[in-house]
């Protein structure tokens, strides 16, 4: 029996500034559930890409003389070196919402909602927030400020704009939460949106002025006038798969598989409100699951951000150790949906503990000691995977949990040869000693098959390793 098609997707970072930590962890954890899922047996479509429009993109711009489509195309190749860099699937989707076919989807989704009568145009004053390209009401301030991007001033809009009618989706949306209660992951994200959906909605701005700001995508039969940044990058997600042109993707992976999306606390509202909004209107499927992280935090706890300027770049992080040890950091070191600190001081300690003196030197041992003594593994004995609380963990998105059952197995592995002393044993019993040094080969195995989606490189070297009876060259995890 065929399994159901597989869709996850991240959300598109702005191309304002360099990728940094907090994005790399979005991706390696979009990365590692496709790599679940296509181990499973899922044909999979895995997606990611570049929010190219927008107020934040054209400042900066601006503000380095440079034309703003030459400024997103250096930013761009950046992003795209991420699947090198961060370890990703190979066959990874990238969309650029200033792909022509991008606009086109997102012109014919504008024109299907204002033929539903969920579009209409009126003058209004708000205050804005560029930190999160969002209009931000009092109760969302603090001191005046956004609570998100406290550093920055809010910029007060005064003009005549479109509008998308999110006010009438109120009660379908609490049915959808109702009906799926694993629809925003974890549950005290859905509470959230929940909560905002039942305060009242309110109808939210489509549209910027082309004179103030000419960076985006032209509203349909409007010339004066722009989409704004959200309206336009959230369709990307339907867009990426040929809508609504070419639907056969779409009808596979987003109609009748299932689609998921990661997203960064701060995107709660937009993913699971305002995109699940914008899909009724037009009468398209909902999403499946929209899973929350939390943030990473630097100095001061602050939420580190590009806008903030207290980014950690991942390519300085790999660079002098590697991409696995970045990969596990973010899977098993933070938490999977609440807020957690990145400081190269607490990398270079887990990193250690448990990748090096962990990991790296329970496989080295068990290596040499199944090479000294030619002993065969009987590897495809433990090809498939049975343990049920690893499966379940990455069934529910929450890798760290699945991460710390591998490491469950790499310490019970590691006291087998503590208790047991199987390099002794071999030299008196030399059946009983093999006998035991097969059976740490083959927990190895087991460890190295349990890593695959989440230390891909790592994994397939044990692999490759055991198969031809070797010992590694070097450490597994040795800094640069």
């Amino acid at each position: 029996m065929s399994k159901k098609p597989f869709y996850i997707t991240t959300t598109l970072p702005y191309v304002n500034s360099d990728p940094h930590v907090g994005f790399a962890m979005e991706i390696i954890r979009a990365d590692v559930i496709a790599r679940h899922r296509a181990l499973t047996g899922h044909e999979v479509f895995f997606n990611t890409g570049t929010d190219e429009h927008g107020v934040k993109i054209y400042q900066k711009a601006f503000g380095e003389g440079e034309n703003t489509q030459k400024f997103v195309d250096r930013y761009v190749e950046k992003f795209k070196n991420l699947k090198d860099i961060l370890g990703l699937s190979q066959d990874i989707h990238f969309i650029r919402t200033t792909d022509p076919h991008h606009i086109s989807a997102a012109q014919e989704f504008w024109r299907r909602c204002d033929k539903a009568g969920y579009i209409y145009k009126k003058n209004y004053k708000t205050k804005y927030c560029t930190g999160c390209e969002l209009e931000k009401t009092d109760t969302e301030l603090e001191n005046g400020r956004c609570i998100i991007h406290p550093t920055l001033d809010l910029l007060i809009i005064e003009e005549e704009n479109y509008f998308f009618r999110f006010s009438l989706f109120g009660k379908r949306l609490l049915d959808l939460y109702e009906k799926t209660p694993d629809f925003v992951v974890p549950n005290s994200r859905l509470n959230e949106i929940r909560a905002f959906v039942e305060r009242g909605l309110e109808d939210f701005s489509i549209s910027r002025l082309a004179s103030k700001m000419p960076w985006g995508i032209a509203v349909p039969n409007d010339a004066d006038h722009v989409m704004y940044v959200w309206f336009d990058a959230l369709v990307n997600y339907i867009s990426t798969l040929g809508w609504p042109n070419d639907t056969a993707n779409f009808e596979k992976f987003w109609a009748n598989g299932t689609p998921v999306q990661y997203c960064g606390k701060d995107n709660l509202r937009q993913q699971a409100a305002m995109w699940q909004a914008m899909l009724m209107a037009v009468g398209l499927p909902n999403s499946r699951h929209v899973v929350i992280d939390g943030f990473i935090t630097g100095e001061g706890g602050l939420k580190m951000s590009k806008t903030l300027g207290n980014t950690v770049e991942p390519i300085d992080v790999v660079k002098e150790y590697d991409t696995d040890a970045l990969r596990y950091f973010v899977c098993r070191e933070l938490s999977p949906f609440e807020d957690g600190a990145f400081s190269l001081e607490k990398f270079k300690e887990a990193y250690n503990a448990n990748l090096a003196n962990g990991l790296g030197n329970l496989a080295s041992r068990t290596l040499k000691m199944v090479a000294d003594n030619t002993v065969t593994i009987d590897w495809k004995s433990v090809e498939d995977i049975s343990n049920a609380v690893y499966s379940s963990a990455l069934e529910s998105f929450n890798i760290k949990a699945a991460c710390d059952e591998i490491w469950k197995l790499i310490q019970q592995t590691d006291k087998l040869i503590q208790d047991g002393q199987p390099f002794k044993v071999v030299k008196t019993d030399p059946e009983k000693g093999k006998e035991m040094i097969q059976a740490l080969g083959k927990n190895l195995y087991i460890i190295a098959r349990m890593l695959e989606p989440v230390l891909p490189s790592t994994a397939e070297t044990i692999k490759k390793l055991i198969k031809e009876g070797k010992t590694p060259e070097s450490p597994l995890f040795m800094r640069k």
